[in-house]
């Protein structure tokens, strides 16, 4: 990991939880003081400097996570100097889309815009009906929904949403029960909350039903 802003120190302690070792970089010697036992391994290095991520064992990474947002020059030296040393994958936060449009254009594997991509999801969830939205790629989306009322006393089979709408049910939940994978027989009771994915506009205009 590096950069230890906020986006970077939330991405290097989601990944210690999940049971991965981490090497996380900042060229801020308080930063580094601060997550000194958070992390596997904290160092405090300029990582603009290909010869300096040489010397911290970057090039010994399949995969790096490059965090640094508000200064683009930084950035983008840094995911050089990841490629240049053979790093496989690189992902890569950026803060605008021609910030983002260099990363890709420089090789970065994977490039990130986490305040654009989160509020295209809290849109979503403040001006429709969905308790949730995720947009995986260009055109294509996943929702967390009420089930509409066209649905409710029916099956998945009848209701015909997925003829209808063009979306797919993935899971669904009735009140006090856990998530199951919904099947054509799955029966739909008002309330029950719907897994739903497909063509964005779809997703969206299947949310919108009441």
């Amino acid at each position: 990991m590096l950069g230890l802003g906020r986006f970077g120190t939330a991405v290097a302690r989601s990944l210690v939880q999940l049971g991965h070792d981490v090497l996380a970089v900042d060229e801020r010697a308080d930063i580094v003081q601060k997550y000194a036992s958070d992390f596997t391994h904290v160092v405090a290095a300029d990582t603009t400097d290909t010869e300096a991520l040489r010397q911290i064992g970057a090039e010994q990474f399949q995969v790096a996570v490059v965090g640094i947002g508000t200064d683009i020059e930084a950035s983008v030296l840094t995911v050089l100097g990841l490629l240049d040393l053979g790093v496989k994958e690189v992902w890569a936060k950026a803060i605008s889309g021609k910030h983002a449009a260099i990363l890709e254009r420089v090789g970065a594997t994977h490039v990130i815009r986490p305040e654009s991509q989160m509020g295209k999801r809290v849109a979503h969830m403040v001006t429709g009906t969905m308790t949730d939205f995720i947009e995986f790629d260009e055109g294509f989306a996943i929702a967390r929904t009420r089930a509409p009322s066209r649905a409710c006393g029916k099956t998945l089979q009848d209701a015909k949403l997925r003829a209808d709408y063009g979306v797919t049910i993935v899971a669904i939940k009735s009140r006090g029960s856990d998530f199951t994978y919904a099947q054509a027989t799955t029966q739909v009771f008002e309330g029950d909350e719907l897994i739903v994915s497909g063509p964005t506009t779809k997703v969206e205009a299947f949310c919108a039903l009441s």
